[in-house]
Order: structure tokens, then sequence, then C-alpha cells
């Protein structure tokens, strides 16, 4: 085996795991769930049935990664973040076509508690603060907080808040790509 799976964690044989990959405690991982390499997945981790998940990706604790949500690679979930994949949830009602699918790209973060509602994209390097719920998609290298989230700014790919002139005061980055979103931004 070529990746790491606690005593206590459940992983299907039919799930393809990548190398280097962790995963903990009571974690439990699906039929047909693609987990790329070096992945760490904390304690009560769930990834349905069919799930892709990228390489070097962190979900911290207690994380749900339902069936239509796809994350790719170099993300960050905290704990309790949750995922949604139908938008009219019924108890007694459910097939595929009820499925609506959430993109989450390359090195977003997601805070801890933060709600995904799905039918959304998460853009690349974005950043999602604790306890917001995400309804609608968030550009790339959006910092979104609130319920419901609003762009209040945006960050360099080092997670620095970058300035006014879309330059990171922390790397000098500068992200001039970015000035088509600026009237996203609720002040």
């Amino acid at each position: 085996m070529s990746y790491y799976a606690h005593p206590t964690a459940e992983v299907s044989e039919k799930a393809k795991i990548g190398k280097g990959t962790k995963i903990w405690h009571q974690a439990q991982i699906r039929e047909g769930a693609i987990i790329g390499e070096n992945c760490n997945l904390g304690k009560g981790v769930y990834v349905d049935f069919d799930v892709k998940i990228g390489n070097n990706v962190k979900i911290q604790n207690y994380v749900s990664v339902y069936h239509g949500v796809e994350i790719e690679d170099d993300v960050f979930v905290g704990p309790a973040a949750v995922f949604t994949n139908d938008k009219h949830p019924r108890a007694w009602l459910w097939d595929e076509t009820r499925l609506c699918h959430t993109k989450i790209r390359k090195g977003a973060s997601i805070g801890a508690n933060a709600t995904i509602v799905c039918g959304v994209e998460i853009g690349e390097y974005a950043m999602v603060a604790a306890g917001a719920v995400v309804t609608k998609n968030v550009p790339p290298h959006a910092l979104v907080m609130g319920v419901p989230a609003k762009v209040v700014g945006f960050v360099c790919e080092c997670g620095e808040k970058l300035d006014e002139n879309f330059k990171c005061p922390a790397c000098g980055k500068e992200y001039p790509e970015l000035k088509k979103y600026a009237k996203e931004v609720k002040r």
C-alpha cells in the first residue's frame, strides 16, 4: 500500500488513493472515490462515492465531501466545513437528476465551518472565511466572508490580502488581471 490509512478508517477497495496520502481516524472513503497523492484527510472525514480529489489536498476533521463535489490540487478545507449536493433536499425524494455539482479550483482555501451550497465554483486561490455561507460562484483569488458570502477583497497565492493595486505586500506578486472583478467587492 502506497498510502497510510489509520486502522479505524474505512477505505473501499474500489477507491483509488494516491501515493503518500494519509487517511486518519474514523474516516470513510467510498467506492469510486479518487484521491490524489500527498493528501491529508483528518479524523471523521467522509468522501462519498465517485468524488474526485486532487493532489496535495488537506481536508481537516469532520468534513463530508459528497457525491458531485470535485476538489482540484492544493486545496485546503478547514474543520467542519460543509458541502451540499441537492438544492431542494427532501429525505424521501432522491435520484441522480437532483445532483448539483460543485467545483473547488486549484489552491483555494475554505475556512472552518464554512458552508458551500451546491452548484457553485470556487475560483483558483480564492479564500472562503470561517463560517461563511457560499451561495454563488467565487472569482479567482477572491476573499469572501459573511452570510451570504460577499467578496471583500483579493488574496495572493501566498495567502496574503492584496492591496488596492492588486499587489501582494508580502511577496510583491501582482495580479492586474483581477481588476475585472473589482466591482464585486463589498465594502
